[in-house]
């Protein structure tokens, strides 16, 4: 057991929890925080040295709960990780404010909320902060208008925090995933939209939860000191890839 104490947003599935997982095995001990607190409940049932905290990070008043509960428990935070987030899509013209508004209160404004609550925490123990973006705040794609535009805003966000704070030592990156197999995808992905997505990864597969929260571990452990201000994409070379490679690629095997 270390004495290293992370908060995790969005803790209660998908990469939330396993980078909880993850930091567990490790032994860091984990605040697990979630607005869905029956599936919280659940997912902290079996987990030893958690706090499970039934909270929405886009209102004020329970991040700032959030943080002193966590310091009230564990005495101390070292790393901070906004994965909390809303995946709504659907074409522009059918994305009306109150839809907006809610799409970018958790994505955006959650990670500005969670890191102010919890910068002073941090200052103490020169800690360090990973945003969870996504691709899709990299590149554009259809049906993405706010959750695109959010996850863009959170790679400038941690940029700016990553300028401001790097002078009380803490770090602040971005991990943003491309396609993760996760329950959600694999139930609304259709065979087709699942071989477009093989063909247009280099590595032709979908990333898994797993390999997400091994990124976010590695930039809150000492082997990341030197790392910050970064937007590292984990997306099997989903990002590199250009107009037409597909097709390319499709012609080559023909050969």
């Amino acid at each position: 057991m270390t004495d290293k104490i992370a908060i995790v947003t969005g803790a209660a599935r998908g990469i939330g929890l396993a980078t909880t997982r993850l930091f567990l095995t490790e032994g860091w001990r984990v605040a697990m925080v979630d607005r869905d607190g029956a599936e919280l409940e659940t997912a902290a049932r079996d987990l030893e040295n958690v706090l499970a905290l039934d909270y929405d990070v886009s209102i004020p008043e329970q991040v700032d709960a959030m943080v002193a509960d966590t310091e009230t428990r564990f005495g101390r935070i070292d790393a901070l990780v906004n994965n909390a987030g809303v995946a709504d899509f659907g074409p522009i013209e059918e994305t009306d404010f109150a839809r907006w508004r809610e799409v970018v209160a958790t994505n955006l404004d959650g990670v500005f909320l969670c890191v102010q609550a919890a910068m002073a925490a941090l200052k103490k123990t020169r800690g360090c902060i990973v945003n969870v973006g996504s691709i899709s705040g990299l590149r554009a794609s259809t049906l993405r208008v706010a959750y695109g535009t959010s996850k863009a805003a959170v790679n400038h966000l941690t940029q700016q925090q990553a300028a401001e704070l790097g002078e009380h030592g803490i770090r602040v990156n971005c991990v943003a995933p491309g396609p993760v197999r996760t329950k959600l995808a694999m139930a609304v992905h259709s065979p087709e939209i699942i071989a477009a997505y093989h063909d247009a990864i280099p590595l032709n597969r979908y990333g898994s939860e797993d390999e997400i929260a091994q990124v976010i571990a590695f930039l809150c452990s000492e082997k990341a000191s030197y790392v910050t201000g970064q937007v590292i994409a984990s997306d099997g070379g989903f990002q590199v890839m250009g107009v037409g490679l597909p097709a390319l690629r499709a012609d080559k095997d023909k050969d």
